[in-house]
């Protein structure tokens, strides 16, 4: 797939001059960091070496008083807590993390986890039942709630009072619960909006430490479980966020949860120093393949386990439902693309909306995702479900994809989500003109802007200028995620001096460039081994690419990442 290059703005020459001489760094980096807000040597430090001292006060979130205070009265007369998070990664570590801290306070506290496919997701009142079967009186719900309204209501007529741990925008009204604590309120003054579910459980636990006596060292144990919801969840890494991937990478590469270790071993990954990234790609698929294919509860079990080798079997069996999982999803994209080969006509659409019976309910939503790596357009998985279709959208770079789904909500029986992602239901009958009515919005609202992916480009490097001083600020600016991109790079007019095809199914480029010392350069273009023959025939041509390390043999050395090529008639 082709990108369209975005450089970002050149600054003023002078701010650029005199940042680079106070940073000692090239000014290709200075004009990126003051692109990405940092003008100062003081900027620099406190982005480079983030510090648990910049938390914000969690006395600011409202209704955090109140929920305390009904946790405390909870723990006078005993009651029988439960605690209820969703089936996926930010539900899950939030989950865990409010279980691990608690029970030791909290002689009768259970957690809960929905079925993905039995109950749906959010609040459900066949899990309410089942709660005041069990005598529970108080719930505190985590990364799910806020739009739950009814069946908040519900629970309050069968005696059970809710605590809402949130992330996600509320609706028009609030859930009607002892207290609803959610950034995104509109009467919030928390200065930070972009917390994890994970993460407004942390802050509740903050909060609350003092009264109930935790120690701060020990909320701090925990933090490798809220980095991985930051990467999982896909929040901005700023701010608070930055603070806590920061500190929860050094915890989860070091001294990791008993869960979390068996599940880096069964990933192959024990000694592996990981980055938010290898985190999205290695450990949360794991746990979300036991909401996706297995009970999310399973994922709740191992992060809390304090036996290694009870966890490691059951990090094994998460290992083999996201095998399973990977092959599922395999099959389903397969399916997809033979489609667009017997019907030219979907090519021609703006939109992709597909419906098959057989195709697994709780990964569509990923196989979604990968049909816009190959057809870039906003694109609907659907499925059949108990009570008609359901299905997941995805959509591209721009495209709000939430509000075209919304203006074809006359045909749906239920639909949520959020910009870029969404879930819907409807009845078979309304399928075809559902297909109608999103291709004809999508036509509509679509510009040519945003057809195409974009690449955004950080700065022009020659070749000269990349080395291990480069490499080790660029390390600086890690943990990388949205809100602080790994910096992309351009570098005009190169000529390989040597190729090869590698990958169990020669599928990806190994390149050597040299720089005009001669000095070798390594890069790697993944998937891109059908463009061999032009990148072997052009003269010279400009890359687009990541700057990182590879290792032989003990050996380490920068190698370029290519992300994309750009060819002579491309220019």
């Amino acid at each position: 797939m082709k990108y369209k290059w975005n450089i970002i703005p050149v600054q003023e020459k002078q701010k650029v001059l005199d940042l680079s001489l106070q940073l000692k760094v090239l000014p290709v980096l200075a004009n990126m960091f003051i692109n990405r807000g940092i003008a100062s040597k003081e900027d620099a430090q406190k982005f480079f070496y983030p510090d648990l001292k910049n938390q914000h006060d969690p006395s600011l979130l409202t209704d955090v008083d109140k929920a305390r205070d009904r946790l405390l009265e909870a723990l006078q007369v005993k009651e029988k807590i439960m605690i209820w998070g969703d089936y996926d990664v930010d539900g899950t570590t939030g989950t865990a993390l409010l279980y691990k801290i608690l029970k030791p306070y909290f002689s009768d506290i259970t957690y809960y986890i929905p079925d993905r496919y039995t109950e749906g997701y959010g609040i459900s009142r066949l899990g309410l039942d089942y709660a005041a079967e069990q005598g529970i009186s108080l719930i505190i719900c985590v990364d799910t709630g806020i739009k739950n309204v009814d069946e908040i209501a519900y629970a309050k007529n069968k005696g059970i009072d809710f605590i809402v741990l949130d992330h996600h925008t509320p609706g028009e009204h609030l859930p009607p619960a002892v207290a609803v604590i959610d950034p995104k309120r509109e009467d919030d003054q928390y200065p930070f909006k972009e917390l994890t579910g994970c993460g407004v459980a942390f802050k509740f636990l903050q909060f609350i430490s003092s009264d109930l006596g935790i120690d701060e060292k020990t909320l701090y144990r925990s933090l490798d479980l809220l980095v991985l919801s930051i990467g999982a969840d896909i929040v901005p890494i700023i701010d608070e966020n930055r603070i806590y991937a920061y500190w929860g990478l050094k915890l989860l590469n070091k001294e990791p949860s008993v869960g979390i270790g068996a599940l880096k071993k069964v990933a192959g990954a024990k000694e592996r120093e990981f980055t938010v990234g290898g985190l999205v790609f290695t450990l949360a698929p794991r746990i979300n393949a036991a909401g996706r294919i297995g009970h999310g509860s399973q994922a709740v079990e191992l992060l809390i386990s304090q036996d290694y080798k009870e966890a490691l079997r059951i990090a094994e069996e998460m290992d083999e439902l996201n095998r399973q999982r990977q092959q599922i999803q395999s099959d389903i994209v397969k399916d997809i693309m033979q489609e667009f080969e017997k019907n030219p006509e979907l090519k021609n659409k703006n939109s992709t909306v597909l419906y098959n019976p057989h195709w697994h309910k709780g990964v569509v939503g990923i196989a979604a995702s990968k049909i816009i790596e190959h057809v870039y357009k906003p694109t609907i998985i659907l499925t059949q479900s108990e009570t008609g279709i359901t299905g997941s959208a995805r959509s591209v770079a721009d495209f709000n994809l939430y509000e075209a789904i919304e203006s074809c909500g006359h045909l749906l029986t239920k639909f949520g989500g959020h910009k870029y992602a969404a879930g819907l239901s409807m009845k078979k009958e309304n399928l075809k003109q559902f297909i109608e009515c999103f291709e004809e919005v999508v036509t509509q609202r679509i510009t040519d802007d945003m057809r195409r992916p974009k690449l955004k480009i950080s700065g022009v490097l020659k070749l000269d200028e990349i080395n291990q001083h480069l490499l080790r600020v660029l390390k600086k600016m890690e943990p990388y995620g949205p809100g602080n991109a790994k910096p992309v790079f351009v570098t005009m007019q190169v000529k390989e001096v040597s190729y090869r095809v590698i990958g169990r199914d020669k599928e990806h480029l190994l390149l050597t460039f040299k720089d005009s010392k001669g000095n070798p350069i390594s890069a790697i273009a993944f998937n891109s081994a059908a463009l061999l023959e032009q990148v072997v025939v052009s003269n010279f041509y400009d890359i687009a690419y990541t700057v990182g390390e590879s290792g032989y043999n003990g050996n380490r050395y920068i190698q370029l990442e290519i992300k994309d090529f750009r060819f002579k008639d491309e220019q």
